[in-house]
């Protein structure tokens, strides 16, 4: 008896894939193919170094004297012995700086907690609380992100003078507060809402309140959002100039308006710009660089589920 064999099934499929061959690619795609080695890599290379020349640029002109600040600044990596930390030392000795430079520490610091705690909190009752009007209440929350600063000048600056605390470092720190408020919630909202509801729910049945849910599930998850809206907030405050000049008194101004009120009349002020500039964005780099971790976590946070 002769055995017969069946030939196996194969999918219509992988038999349709068969009779057409592969899928002919694009232009588009066969250049992408070919420039997506070596080269894109060396392009990304210069465009990152030709990003962070107006950086080095500064740092150059910041080492260079009023006097001899008429050429560019490239000029001088040619001749290195005229550059001297001279306006450094002169800017660190004068009292107004440093005063100034504790100003904007005093300011951005509670600024960014305080946009982050209430953020946060209003965040995860937006997402996992029900209250009457919720929904309602939250859309008035992100048509506020379209309500410019420029706006709230005035009545608040009224307000203040009415309160007593115009020209004052709790004055701005509030104004930033509230003016930060709306994206961070709708920021954090997004992100708290993805977390899965079972591990809220077994925290419920393990006789977890909703702050023990708050501290100990949600903000542990939400870290790299958080992250993420503290470097924004602290960037944001920390180089804010009309805020700072509308509400700040002489006496608690930050470093921002005190650069800007050292610009003489009739010079360039190099000396003075330059170094002062460089010092200001020192922190927000170390903040950034501290941070880079968690927010490109955040930043990608929601991309893959």
């Amino acid at each position: 008896m002769t055995a017969t064999m069946e030939r196996p099934s194969v999918p219509q499929e992988e038999l349709a894939r068969q009779a057409l061959g592969a899928p002919r690619r694009g232009v588009a795609s066969r250049i992408a193919s070919r420039t997506g080695g070596g080269f894109i890599q060396v392009f990304l290379v210069l465009i990152a170094i030709f990003w962070t020349v107006p950086a080095i640029g500064l740092f150059v002109s910041s080492l260079v004297g009023a006097q001899d600040s008429g050429s560019g600044w490239w000029t001088f990596l040619l001749e290195p012995a005229q550059l001297s930390l001279d306006n450094y030392s002169n800017l660190l000795s004068n009292d107004d700086l440093v005063g100034s430079f504790l100003n904007t520490v005093l300011i951005t610091v509670p600024s960014t907690l305080g946009v982050v705690l209430v953020g946060s909190l209003a965040a995860y009752a937006f997402a996992w609380m029900q209250f009457w009007g919720r929904d309602w209440i939250f859309l008035i929350v992100i048509g506020l992100l379209v309500v410019p600063v420029q706006v709230g000048l005035i009545p608040v600056a009224e307000l203040y003078g009415q309160l007593g605390i115009f020209g004052s470092i709790p004055g701005v720190v509030i104004f930033h507060i509230a003016f930060g408020l709306p994206f961070a919630i709708f920021l954090l909202r997004n992100f708290f809402a993805g977390i899965p509801r079972d591990l809220l729910e077994a925290a419920r049945m393990d006789g977890a309140s909703e702050w023990t849910i708050f501290r100990r599930v949600v903000l542990p998850l939400g870290l790299p959002a958080i992250a993420s809206l503290a470097i924004f907030q602290f960037l944001w405050v920390w180089n804010d100039f009309l805020i700072a000049l509308v509400f700040a008194g002489r006496d608690v101004q930050p470093l921002t308006v005190f650069l800007q009120s050292q610009t003489r009349q009739f010079g360039e002020s190099i000396d003075v710009l330059a170094p002062g500039a460089f010092l200001s964005l020192i922190v927000p780099l170390i903040v950034f660089f501290s941070f880079q971790r968690y927010f490109v976590q955040g930043t990608l946070a929601g991309s893959v589920k």
